[in-house]
């Protein structure tokens, strides 16, 4: 079969006509596969002794200590992978009860109730909270207890224009969102609430006292998802159009 031009064996050594074990080096790590290729050429070779200080490597100790190093990686990368999947398993489904709370409310006093109290629990986080930027829109007007009254423009800048979700991992708690819990709050998620063109802006934020426990890394399908359905509540209890 012909050879590739990649497959060339070293070029002699000019002068003396011969190939440096440097050279079979070289060309024996641009073909790793080579011995695989060419098995016979094992049968002629010494084996290095083993338990001997020679200075020589073991070769097959060699590659047996590198497959361990290799299956224990695979091994920590499964355990990663699995722990994961289970978190992510464990954090869907408290959504889904979060939000099967939330269609359940009975009023819209209810509603807001179950917003800022019982989805904590469910949610396995520190504080709720839901705020109303200031205005004149059926939210403001209800003046229901339990939402926070926020300054006119403060949605906007925090989550800036075009994003709805704010994940921050090491901030102190903002009284403007959290009230008087936010002195727990080491980490939150922002929200944007964007119930209908005749209410103004809201925001969803969920506090926990563990820095790190939100990160701007994570995925907020989920949180997002949660939010629109607070959207269709609202809308819902107020006859609000869409």
């Amino acid at each position: 079969m012909a050879q590739s031009p990649d497959d060339a064996l070293p070029a002699a050594a000019p002068g003396n006509g011969r190939v440096t074990a440097a050279q079979v080096v070289d060309y024996l790590h641009r073909h790793p596969d080579f011995l695989l290729r060419n098995a016979e050429l094992l049968d002629g070779q010494q084996a290095p002794a083993r338990g001997k200080t020679t200075g020589v490597l073991d070769l097959q100790q060699v590659m047996v200590e590198r497959l361990r190093r290799d299956v224990a990686r695979l091994r920590t990368d499964q355990d990663d992978l699995l722990a994961n999947s289970r978190d992510n398993l464990s954090t869907q489904e408290r959504v889904h009860r979060a939000a099967l709370a939330l269609l359940s409310a009975r009023s819209f006093e209810n509603l807001i109730e179950t917003v800022v109290t019982d989805l904590a629990v469910v949610l396995d986080v520190d504080i709720v909270s839901l705020g109303v930027e200031a205005g004149d829109g059926p939210l403001r007007r209800r003046s229901v207890e339990g939402v926070q009254l926020l300054p006119a423009g403060m949605v906007t800048a925090l989550l800036g224009n075009g994003r709805d979700a704010l994940l921050r991992d090491d901030v102190e708690g903002d009284p403007a969102i959290f009230g008087a819990a936010a002195g727990l709050v080491r980490s939150d998620a922002l929200l944007r609430v964007s119930a209908s063109p005749a209410t103004p802006p809201g925001l969803l934020a969920f506090g926990t006292r563990h820095p790190g426990y939100f990160n701007p890394g994570q995925g907020t399908e989920l949180l997002a998802f949660l939010a629109r359905i607070l959207e269709h509540c609202i809308r819902t209890w107020l006859d609000l159009p869409a």
